[in-house]
């Protein structure tokens, strides 16, 4: 028998301990994200891959607000977040502080996925996720080290920005899990 865990025998972090554990060196940043459910998602997927921070830029909603916590589910209160009005100087700050920038977006010089090369031992990455119907901005996107795509097969060009999320986030964590 495959008998289902209850949340007592999964043994997650409590909000203090997860606060106080190791990272992963990913950071986040939103370029104008509509949508709170999307922002919430975000939240509670960087919270499950316990990814070092979160970066709210432009006009992109803030916690505190229901429609963010209801898809964050208590991630606001975990994931740390700051919010930053033009994310242009952030990212080239973080670029100094040794971040490798991935936006992502389809671009003339996009990199599909499943070529991602990254090494745990040295990379720090920060990924760059755009508005829900203009992208990633251009300005941003000149200045990042890389712009990755996800292979998509159907009519489609393109998934929900809270999609698209949860595939890189995973994508990029994978090679930091033997590290720690």
């Amino acid at each position: 028998m495959n008998k289902k865990l209850s949340l007592q025998d999964l043994n997650r972090l409590s909000v203090d301990a997860f606060k106080a554990a190791d990272k992963h060196p990913i950071i986040v940043i939103l370029d104008n994200i509509r949508s709170m459910h999307n922002v919430g998602a975000f939240f509670r997927t960087a919270d499950a891959f316990k990814l070092e921070k979160i970066i709210l830029g432009g006009f992109t909603p803030q916690p505190p607000h229901r429609d963010i916590h209801k898809t964050a589910i208590g991630a606001t209160d975990t994931v740390k977040w700051e919010h930053a009005k033009d994310l242009l100087p952030v990212i080239e700050g973080l670029k100094k502080d040794g971040y490798v920038s991935y936006a992502i977006e389809q671009t003339e010089q996009s990199m599909s996925l499943e070529h991602l090369d990254i090494n745990p031992e040295t990379d720090k990455i920060c990924l760059i996720f755009g508005n829900e119907v203009g992208g990633v901005d251009q300005r941003l996107i000149d200045v990042c080290d890389y712009s990755i795509e996800i292979p998509q097969f159907g009519t489609k060009h393109s998934l929900n920005v809270s999609v698209c999320a949860g595939i890189c986030m995973w994508e990029f964590t994978k090679p930091y899990l033997n590290e720690k």
